[in-house]
């Protein structure tokens, strides 16, 4: 259109002119939006457009570390990601059915031999709404039963979308009883014994529980779990080991704190005051805090006065969820018990979880492809085969922030495996 008729129209239909512009206003708006930044956005947690299927990127061409692949990979993530909002996945829960359908709940292929060993899943998380959805969608089996446990401390908009969640998904609840949680404090472990009562408490016949948090993905389908879990006959797989001297610290004086009711919670303080031995002259193991637990195991740390007792003599401790379970596990009459004099089972013994630690990059497992964040690994898509091919479970930490297509290419392959083995 021209200079001269834009100006007649201005003239002869001011009304029309205006509509005009202001058309042309909101194209330009739009155009700026969408292509005027170099950001992907990721735009809601129903939009099942993968970034895969819009860039090109062949998951399988990923795995097999294929340089092209992995160059679109690298370059979509120097773009950035902004995740789905907190407030999204709580629209999109609003509508259940909706969201179901949308998000493929139905679409899982169970075995037989899947439904009689269900699962159990404690989550305890306090961001990042979108992922935790993702996370859960990588675990979710209609069989097995969940339970979210989100800190009191995280924003209100967050805990809409988990109670959202919990709304639409029949095998998951929010925790009876939610902690403000500290970063190595009592409160952590108690985040997690709150999930396993009330997962006890499920008509669910569940053999293993296993407890994620929001920065975890799982590296096994169901069945393939099911698999291993049911080769374990009834023991506990999770890291125990003796403590050095630095870790004999965490335990042997007393940790206080400050503000338990903070918004940001400090670090316990140590203080000077030597702490009694453990009681029932228990030997204390150090480990992690994430497990994969026998059922039989958990009933008796929940009944028993010595595991009562130990909890107890825990409150005062650092980070006292990664000695509760690796010193348990070692008592004789815990079901499943490890031997006192047998050997340390290590994060990369234990197939529980996956930790890449920079300071043992190329010594104990190939250099980090992502980035680091205080030591540990955020995976990159080049970890791919590293991660698939191993032999843990489950893997810390991922973030779609960082490497959006390492996710959607465990997601696509885990489903693989789903169909594939799960028909069996």
């Amino acid at each position: 259109m021209s200079e001269r008729t834009m100006m007649g129209i201005r003239i002869r239909y001011p009304k029309l002119f205006l509509l005009l512009m202001s058309a042309l206003v909101l194209v330009l708006c739009l155009y700026m939006r969408t292509y005027g930044s170099n950001e992907v956005v990721v735009r809601s947690s129903l939009d099942t457009r993968r970034l895969t299927e819009q860039h090109g990127i062949d998951c399988s061409a990923v795995y097999n570390m294929d340089p092209v692949a992995l160059g679109k990979s690298l370059a979509l993530r120097k773009r950035g990601v902004t995740m789905a909002s907190d407030a999204s996945v709580a629209n999109a829960t609003s509508d259940c059915a909706r969201y179901l359908a949308s998000r493929g709940y139905g679409e899982a292929h169970v075995s037989e031999a899947e439904r009689d060993f269900p699962l159990a899943y404690s989550l305890v998380v306090h961001k990042d709404a979108a992922m935790v959805e993702r996370i859960l969608r990588a675990v979710y089996m209609p069989h097995n039963v969940y339970c979210l446990h989100y800190d009191l401390k995280s924003p209100a908009v967050f805990a809409e979308a988990m109670r959202g969640l919990a709304r639409c998904l029949p095998k998951l609840t929010v925790a009876s009883q939610l902690e403000h949680v500290q970063y190595a404090g009592i409160s952590r472990l108690h985040a997690d014994l709150n999930c396993l009562k009330d997962l006890a408490n499920s008509p669910v016949p569940w053999r293993y529980a296993i407890n994620l948090c929001g920065q975890d993905f799982p590296l096994r389908s169901n069945s393939e779990l099911v698999r291993e879990l049911r080769a374990l006959g009834g023991a506990s797989m999770l890291e125990t080991v003796r403590p050095s001297n630095a870790k004999k610290q965490r335990f042997s004086v007393r940790y206080i704190l400050r503000d338990k009711n903070a918004q940001y919670h400090p670090l316990p303080v140590r203080t000077a005051e030597a702490k009694a031995p453990p009681p029932h002259g228990i030997q204390v193991f150090v480990g992690s805090a994430y497990f994969t637990l026998a059922r039989e195991f958990v009933t008796f740390v929940q009944q028993s006065r010595l595991a009562k007792d130990f909890l107890a003599w825990s409150e005062d401790t650092y980070s006292p969820d990664e000695h509760f379970w690796a010193s348990l596990i070692r008592v004789p009459e815990a079901p499943g018990a490890v031997g006192l004099s047998e050997p340390d089972i290590s994060d990369l013994t234990s197939k529980t979880r996956v930790v890449k630690w920079e300071y043992l990059e190329h010594r104990l497992y190939p250099a980090c492809t992502g980035v680091h964040l205080r030591s540990v690994c955020i995976y990159g898509a080049a970890e791919l085969r590293w991660l698939l091919d191993g032999r843990h479970w489950f893997a810390n930490k991922l973030d779609p922030k960082v490497d959006p297509i390492l996710i959607e290419c465990l997601e696509e392959k885990l489903a693989e495996r789903q169909r594939t083995s799960g028909a069996h």
